[in-house]
């Protein structure tokens, strides 16, 4: 029997004590596409890294064409033929489209002459193998998402890749480019090259692969022939998980409506038609997979991206939330999911990260009171239970759950009315998750609208009164807590109106 292009065996993988992967094993023949699905977090995108040589398994074998890998580094897998092409393109802004390619395929030494005509030719060619056509001189900087994809995909193809890692490869693509993309794995295919395929639109999958291997909690669920499993199962299989105590959720009457959106667009981020509305004491649930534009329709709430269509009413006033300080006068709040990033200034003290976005509340004439400053940070270190050696402790110096707290802390100052919270748990041990969704609980209860923008479906169903879920920019629909489940949310979620004209790939 032919030995796999690749084969995983039994491996595992945790960052910082939290178990990433869990002794999985998947392999990948000559001429197939092997799709591997599963939810956020369920530990596909640590696999491919593993696979690629971005980052190194703590147990387990990895073996290309048969061969063990024992060191297996991006320069290694390269060597190899396997290429990656993921759903963020990582083109070098300021050169061209020739440019970035033969940064990929072109060696020799520094002081070369380059041969502009053959780059550009070369360049051309690869990309009219994807179905399009990019000006090779085009700095990269101007293309559009879907042009930045089809270069990625250019500079794979290029490189004679045996192995091809597709990370959710048609998430920007047009129609006509998806079928493109279709046309050049089908001749990859016949080449003897193997795909593997990460996509959520599970009706691509069912089109184009040959297998599917499931993952979910960062563990093998199983393999199948495509054929033997339908679009139903596949989602009963990526979500089977039951809800835990860290979900401590209590009925909570609703009072008046605290934000109603009617037709909100933001055309350049991709935010379409959002009608909905949220109560006083409510917390709403906004589901969809990466890129379905959640952060977006936050963004435009808080003023970050304001709005080109639509109306915005908090509190039963029309508001035009034009920037974050609009929004912040209006009763908005909103704890980014970078908190490393924008949620604290890791530099900074507690007190004084409390204080930020309400300065005027521990000031006078243009002055911090630095007393006012850490009585209120100390009243929050204890109604939250921040662990910290004191207020004047730096932020840097905390876990991540309680850096989360510290920022909540610094919204709550400002008194919000509307609370938006984006992967308010993510990246905390259980322990802290639990205080965090009881702290949610808490605001609910105090009257304040809170927004959760979630990719995990524990959490999604465990705290919501409503789950609002994001397609494509828009909202695909509307559940209540009665009616949400993993598969409606998925099914919402992963539907996709475009007709799986893909398959002709298998023959």
């Amino acid at each position: 029997m032919t030995a796999p292009l690749l084969n995983a065996v039994s491996i595992s993988k945790s960052f910082a004590g939290v178990r990433a992967l869990k002794q999985v094993s998947f392999d990948l023949r000559a001429g197939e596409v092997h799709a591997l699905v599963g939810e956020n977090g369920a530990g596909k995108s640590t696999l491919i890294k593993i696979m690629t040589g971005a980052e190194t398994a703590d147990a387990g074998t990895i073996a290309v064409g048969g061969q063990p890998v024992r060191q297996l580094d991006p320069h290694v897998s390269r060597a190899l033929g396997i290429a990656a092409i993921y759903q963020q393109p990582a083109l070098f802004p300021d050169l061209t489209v020739a440019e970035n390619i033969a940064l990929t395929l072109e060696s020799g030494h520094a002081w070369r002459r380059v041969d502009w005509p053959a780059r550009r030719e070369k360049a051309a060619a690869l990309i009219g193998r994807v179905g399009t056509a990019i000006d090779p001189d085009r700095p990269a900087e101007s293309l559009t998402m879907p042009e930045q994809q089809v270069v990625e995909i250019a500079k794979a193809l290029g490189a004679d890749a045996r192995i091809l890692i597709m990370d959710e490869p048609t998430a920007s693509l047009s129609e006509r480019e998806v079928q493109g993309l279709f046309d050049v794995i089908a001749a990859l295919r016949r080449q003897g090259a193997g795909i593997i395929y990460i996509s959520h639109r599970l009706e691509e999958v069912m089109a184009i692969a040959d297998r599917v291997t499931v993952l979910r909690d960062g563990e093998t669920v199983g393999t199948w022939p495509a054929r033997e499993v339908n679009r139903t199962e596949l989602i009963r299989l990526m979500v089977g998980r039951e809800l835990s105590a860290v979900y401590p959720k209590r009925q909570v009457a609703r009072g008046e409506v605290a934000l109603e959106l009617r037709g909100v667009s933001q055309r350049e981020t991709g935010v379409y038609d959002v009608s909905l509305s949220l109560a006083r004491g409510e917390i709403l649930g906004l589901a969809g997979l990466v890129g379905s534009g959640r952060t977006q329709l936050a963004e435009i709430l808080f003023g970050l991206t304001p709005a080109d269509a639509g109306t915005i009413t908090v509190a039963g006033v029309p508001r035009r939330l034009t920037s974050p300080a609009a929004a912040i006068a209006a009763g908005i709040a909103y704890l980014p999911e970078d908190r490393r990033r924008h949620g604290v200034v890791l530099e900074m003290s507690v007190a004084a990260n409390t204080s930020l976005a309400n300065l005027a509340a521990v000031s006078s004439a243009g002055l911090i009171r630095g007393a006012s400053e850490r009585q209120q940070a100390q009243q929050y270190v204890e109604r939250f239970r921040i662990k910290t050696p004191s207020v004047e402790t730096d932020v840097y110096a905390l876990s991540g759950g309680n850096q989360q707290k510290v920022a909540l802390a610094r919204w709550l100052s400002t008194k919000p009315t509307v609370l938006i919270l984006d992967e308010p748990t993510q990246g905390v041990d259980v322990g802290s998750k639990a205080e965090i969704h009881a702290l949610m609980q808490d605001l609910a209860e105090q009257g304040i609208a809170i927004l959760m923008i979630s990719s995990e479906l524990p959490e999604i169903l465990g705290m919501s009164d409503r789950v609002a879920v994001m397609r494509r920019g828009t909202i695909a629909g509307i559940l209540s807590r009665d009616e949400a489940t993993s598969d409606k949310i998925l099914a919402l979620a992963l539907e996709d109106p475009r007709p799986p004209t893909q398959a002709a790939l298998r023959t």
